[in-house]
C-alpha cells in the first residue's frame, strides 16, 4: 500500500479553505457501519463510541476556531458491496463529508475504498476491517485502521491452541474476505507449529439450517471447532447446529464472534469455549472506560475503543492541518497518531486541539495504545478470553 501522494495532497489542500467556508461552521464525518446485517448487534455501540469522540471535540470549543464535528451515519450492511459503495457515495456527494469513520467488515471496506474513497480523495479509518488483504490495497495513502490485521489474529489463535495442548481442529469460516483471510492466517500459523486442521470449510451467512456443514466438520473430527464467522449470522447458526447434534462441545472463536448477544442466546452451549478479540489495557483504556460509562455506553462491546480512536484521529489530523477538509486528514493522520508529541488519552481531545492550535505536536495514545505502523496499520493487542459461568473472562492480553 502506498502512503500519501504528495502531488494529490497539494492539489486537494488548495481547495480546502473554499470547502470549509462553503460548509459553514461544521465539518461532517461519515460513520459507515453495518447497522443491518451479520454484526448489527455491535455496530450501535461502535457508532456511539465514534460520536462520543466527535462530541468531545465539538464541546471543547478548540476545534479550528470553534467549528463543530457533525457525524452522519450510513449503513454498510457489512456484506453488500454495492449497497455500501452507494451509501458512501451519497455521504460524499449529498452530505459533503470530509472523512469516513469506517467501514466495518473487510469486504465492504475494500469496495468503498476502491470505488468511492480513492476516486474522491477521502480518507477512511476503519475500526474493524481486519483482512490482511487490505494491507496491500491501492489506497493512495487514504486507508488506515485502528484494529490490527488478521495476519496477527491468526497467530494469536494458533498460539492459544498450542498453549492449551490442542493439536487438531476443524475450521469453519464465513465465505467472504474477512473469513477467508482469517482462516488462511490461522491455518498457516497452526500447521506451522505442528497442528493439524482436519477440515477447513466455508459457510454462507443467512441460512436457516447448518446441519450439513456440521455433519462434514464432525466427520473430519477435531478436538475443537474454530468458528471464524459472525455472532449474528452463520457463526451463531454453526454453533447452534453443533449443539443440536452433539458434534462439538468446545469452540474457538475469532473476533467476529465476540458479542454479548451471542452469550445471551447460547451462553450455556459456549461454556468452556474461548477466543480472541482485539483489546487493550492501560491508562488509555481506563480513561476510555470512564468516559464511556459516564456517557451511558458499554465500553466492553467489540470495537468501541477502536471506533473512538478512529474518530479522534480524523479530528486531530484536521486540526494539525489547520483545515476541515479531506486533504488535511490524509496529510496529517500518521503524524498525530505517533510520536513525537504530547501523549493524549481519551477525554483529553480538547487539550490536544489546543496544543495543535498553538503549533505543538501530539502523540495520540487513545483507548487502544495507538501506534500506526507500515501502511497505516495498527500494531494492536488481543484479549484471550474464556467463557465461564455465562460471561467473558480474560485469561491474558496478548
Amino acid at each position: 500500500m502506498k502512503k500519501l501522494l504528495l502531488a494529490s495532497a497539494a492539489t486537494l489542500l488548495a481547495t480546502g479553505a473554499a470547502y470549509a467556508e462553503s460548509h459553514g461552521s461544521s465539518a461532517k464525518v461519515g460513520v459507515i457501519l453495518g447497522f443491518t446485517g451479520p454484526i448489527e448487534s455491535i455496530t450501535p455501540n461502535m457508532a456511539d463510541a465514534a460520536e462520543l469522540a466527535m462530541k468531545e471535540v465539538s464541546d471543547s470549543g478548540n476545534f479550528l476556531g470553534g467549528m463543530m464535528l457533525e457525524p452522519v451515519r450510513a449503513d454498510s450492511t457489512c456484506i453488500d458491496a454495492a449497497a455500501a459503495s452507494a451509501a458512501a457515495e451519497r455521504l460524499i456527494t449529498d452530505e459533503g463529508i470530509v472523512a469516513i469513520m469506517g467501514a466495518d467488515c473487510s469486504g465492504v471496506t475494500g469496495a468503498i475504498l476502491a470505488n468511492v474513497a480513492v476516486p474522491n480523495g477521502v480518507v477512511m479509518v476503519s475500526p474493524s476491517a481486519t483482512s490482511p488483504g487490505l494491507s496491500t490495497a491501492e489506497d493512495n495513502g487514504l486507508f488506515f485502521r485502528t484494529a490490527p490485521s488478521d495476519a496477527r489474529q491468526g497467530e494469536i489463535l494458533a498460539e492459544i491452541l498450542n498453549e492449551k495442548g490442542i493439536s487438531t481442529a476443524a475450521v469453519t469460516y464465513t465465505n467472504n474476505d474477512y473469513g477467508k483471510g482469517l482462516a488462511d492466517a490461522f491455518i498457516a500459523a497452526f500447521e506451522g507449529a505442528g497442528g493439524t486442521v482436519t477440515l477447513s470449510a466455508a459457510h454462507e451467512d443467512g441460512k436457516a439450517d447448518y446441519s450439513a456443514e456440521i455433519g462434514a466438520l464432525a466427520s473430519a473430527g477435531g478436538e475443537v471447532l474454530a468458528v471464524l464467522g459472525y455472532a449474528d449470522q452463520g457463526g451463531k447458526g454453526i454453533i447452534q447446529a453443533a449443539a443440536d447434534t452433539g458434534a462439538f462441545d468446545t469452540f474457538m472463536m475469532g473476533d467476529g464472534m465476540y458479542a454479548d448477544a451471542l452469550l445471551a442466546d447460547l451462553g450455556d452451549v459456549l461454556e468452556g469455549s474461548f477466543g480472541a478479540v482485539p483489546w487493550s489495557e492501560g491508562e488509555g483504556t481506563e480513561a476510555f472506560n470512564q468516559i464511556a460509562n459516564d456517557a451511558g455506553m458499554n465500553p466492553d462491546s467489540s470495537y468501541t475503543r477502536e471506533s473512538y480512536d478512529a474518530a479522534a484521529l480524523i479530528a486531530l489530523a484536521m486540526a494539525k492541518g489547520g483545515s476541515a477538509d479531506k486533504a488535511a486528514v490524509a496529510a496529517n493522520l500518521m503524524d498525530v497518531a505517533n510520536a513525537p508529541g504530547e501523549p493524549i488519552l481519551p477525554g483529553e481531545l480538547g487539550k490536544a486541539l489546543q496544543i495543535l492550535a498553538d503549533g505543538g505536536d501530539v502523540d495520540y495514545v487513545g483507548a487502544t495504545n495507538v501506534e500506526l505502523i507500515g501502511p497505516g496499520e495498527a500494531a494492536g493487542t488481543y484479549r484471550y478470553y474464556t467463557i465461564t459461568d455465562g460471561a467473558y473472562e480474560t485469561v491474558e492480553i496478548k
